[in-house]
């Protein structure tokens, strides 16, 4: 005998639902499988449950490509913050700028290497410092990069950043918002597939099993029994 299973996925939800508010709209309340309680139920929350889901999706659709924006920023950041201090390292070890200046800027006075900044907060950290302290101190000027184009880079980013933030808490209050509709769908299906179920009685042959199809309940056959099938056991 083969089982069913509910849907897990959103679009398998919006799918048993549509299936059900098909019948609702071929059947008659005298033929429908299920009741009118049920149908109610149905023809009111297949709206809200796909509008839901579609604006769940935008969010995630939104945030991707401002993850995508935000990453092509953040490497022209990284790039250019890295090229200065590279730079600023240069003039140091040339003896054009005092080693102890890179305390001024957050880096090591004793290090000519570049600072990890592979994280975001670490090139939102070290920008800021860099920015700030140049902005503090005399003497020669770095000017390829200069530090206003280091800082046109680094705002370009931290806008992007702040926008990407900003859609992760909205998607993370649609995600709480629709887990409620999502339990609530899932309850309707179950109710209109159980009531089908009861209607048509021992799911025992292909008739009844195309009738409940046709209500968008899915069955599955158990590998032993596909195995039989294929044998013609």
């Amino acid at each position: 005998m083969p089982y069913r299973r509910l849907p897990n996925t959103d679009q398998a939800r919006l799918r048993a639902l549509k299936a059900a508010c098909d019948a609702i709209n071929k059947y008659t309340p005298e033929q429908l499988l299920f009741s009118q309680k049920t149908a109610m139920a149905v023809t009111s929350y297949t709206p809200i449950f796909e509008q839901g889901l579609n604006q769940y999706l935008g969010s995630k659709n939104t945030q991707t490509e401002l993850g995508k924006k935000m990453n092509e920023v953040a490497k022209q950041a990284r790039l250019y913050l890295s090229h200065y201090i590279q730079v600023f390292n240069m003039c140091v070890m040339r003896g054009e700028i005092k080693k102890e200046a890179r305390a001024l800027l957050g880096l090591d006075t004793e290090s000519n290497t570049v600072p990890d900044l592979s994280t975001d907060q670490q090139l939102i950290d070290l920008g800021k410092s860099v920015i700030e302290g140049e902005s503090k101190r005399t003497g020669n000027r770095i000017y390829n990069p200069s530090i206003a184009n280091v800082k046109v880079k680094l705002d370009m980013f931290l806008e992007a950043y702040a926008k990407h933030k900003d859609m992760q808490t909205t998607i993370q209050k649609h995600h709480i918002k629709f887990d409620e509709i999502r339990e609530k769908a899932d309850n309707i299906i179950l109710d209109v597939w159980n009531e089908v179920e009861a209607a048509i009685g021992n799911i025992d042959t292909e008739e009844k099993r195309e009738k409940a199809i046709e209500y968008g309940i899915v069955y599955f056959y158990r590998p032993i029994e596909r195995q039989k099938d294929f044998l013609g056991m």
